[in-house]
């Protein structure tokens, strides 16, 4: 009995130096758990044995826990990488293909994007979101209604320009100029006071400039200002608003500084129609409001427009709470989905099925699924990889110690043999 007894030491000494050196071989892989060996004595009683004198059989290996800690957080600066931080507790979910209900669960978070435009890992699965509104909510945390994350694989489209601030100081001690005689003509400088310009687009993202051409009137206090527009094929051509005017009349108050009269309505809508891009007909309001008249030389206070061009896809923003952004060149940016943090009663319950992801098991319990920065789960950190949570100092002492352990169960079955010898070789 006592060499069986050795026996299952070594037996135990080996296992622990395999999940020791196990240990130490993922120690750069990222997202991995080490693991550690939990053993219980052995006794061989019968019903109404004498426990008090019962002499231990030896070892057995109970189980190989696995240890959830978190590990380090590494920069990269690649914001594709993703980390759980916080309190570190939650799983990516993966889908190991488009067309399975399986999901898989990882703390690695080394993503990429493929070819179709989905974020995938190295081993090729599928981390999946929740969709989101516009707003960037989401309307419902159940893990059958996440889709696999995919980016907009069409360019950004395009917005007329709408509504246009333009807002400016007029100097006062400017000349006057006789409208009537003398109205204004964009190629005779001498037939107005100041012009400045502004882009806007038109439906199809096509860019025209404005042109703002300020002239100040025989009349105190008064400014006359005539818009037109450039468009991209076409030479400058005058802008009409209500009633197919062209002239809009900006009074100053001088008790208030040189702002705009009370009774000037700061706000018209401009309309210009037959784009050469073929674009729909441009309406859009022009709002005066801001603009001053004063003994300062000539300035743009403010200029804004609502419209942009069409954008092509330039780069990915995720946020702690898991919201993936699309960023296009024109710089506006599209909420795409939330990425799924899942997490269980019993993480050691789960199934390791190699490439840092487990599988869920009746001992894990069910999965819960939930956002980052919600309950329980952590952070997202974009552009950091949690790495292996192994100690290493910690694991090469224990190599030393299960060493040691073989060792001595070695020379138990060597004490073991030379008893043997001696009984056997009795005359």
């Amino acid at each position: 009995m006592s060499f069986n007894t050795a026996l299952t030491g070594l037996n135990a000494a080996t296992a622990d130096l395999n999940v020791k050196s196990n240990n130490i071989a993922n120690i750069n892989t990222i997202g991995f758990k080490g693991s550690r060996a939990e053993f219980g004595d052995v006794y061989a009683l019968s019903t109404f044995g004498n426990s008090n004198t019962a002499i231990g059989t030896g070892v057995v290996l109970n189980n190989v826990a696995q240890q959830f800690n978190q590990g380090n957080l590494e920069v990269t600066n690649n914001s594709l990488d993703l980390a759980i931080s916080g309190n570190g507790q939650g799983f990516f979910a993966l889908a190991p293909a488009l067309d399975t209900q399986q999901v898989l669960y990882s703390r690695a978070g080394a993503f990429n994007i493929n070819r179709d435009g989905y974020m995938t890992n190295s081993s090729g699965q599928f981390l999946l979101g929740f969709p989101v509104n516009a707003d960037g909510s989401v309307s419902s945390t159940a893990l059958g209604g996440t889709d696999p994350i995919r980016l907009p694989v069409s360019a950004g489209v395009p917005r007329a320009t709408t509504e246009v601030d333009i807002a400016a100081n007029l100097p006062s001690t400017a000349d006057d100029i006789d409208p009537v005689a003398t109205p204004i003509d964009p190629t005779d400088p001498t037939t107005y006071t100041n012009s400045t310009s502004s882009n806007i687009f038109d439906s199809l993202g096509n860019e025209s400039t404005l042109t703002y051409y300020y002239q100040k009137t025989d009349v105190p206090n008064e400014w006359n200002v005539q818009v037109y527009i450039n468009e991209p094929a076409g030479s400058q051509t005058i802008v009409e608003f209500g009633g197919g005017q062209t002239t809009k009349t900006l009074t100053f108050d001088p008790a208030l500084g040189g702002a705009l009269d009370a009774g000037v309505t700061p706000t018209e809508t401009y309309t210009f129609s037959g784009l050469s891009s073929g674009a729909v007909d441009l309406t859009f309001d022009i709002n005066f409001a801001g603009t001053t008249q004063n003994s300062a030389a000539f300035a743009v206070l403010d200029t804004d427009q609502n419209g942009f061009p069409t954008g092509r896809l330039t780069g990915l923003d995720i946020d702690d709470n898991g919201l993936v952004q699309a960023q296009y060149s024109n710089g506006q940016t599209t909420n795409v989905a939330k990425i799924v943090l899942a997490d269980f009663p019993n993480p050691q319950g789960l199934k390791q099925i190699g490439n840092t992801a487990w599988e869920a098991t009746l001992d894990s319990g069910d999965v819960r699924i939930g956002e980052a920065g919600t309950g329980s789960f952590g952070l997202i950190q974009s552009g950091a990889l949690e790495t292996s949570n192994v100690d290493l100092t910690k694991e090469l002492v224990g190599l030393i110690t299960a060493q040691r352990n073989f060792q001595a169960n070695s020379k138990a079955i060597e004490t073991n043999n030379a008893i043997t010898q001696t009984i056997i070789n009795l005359r």
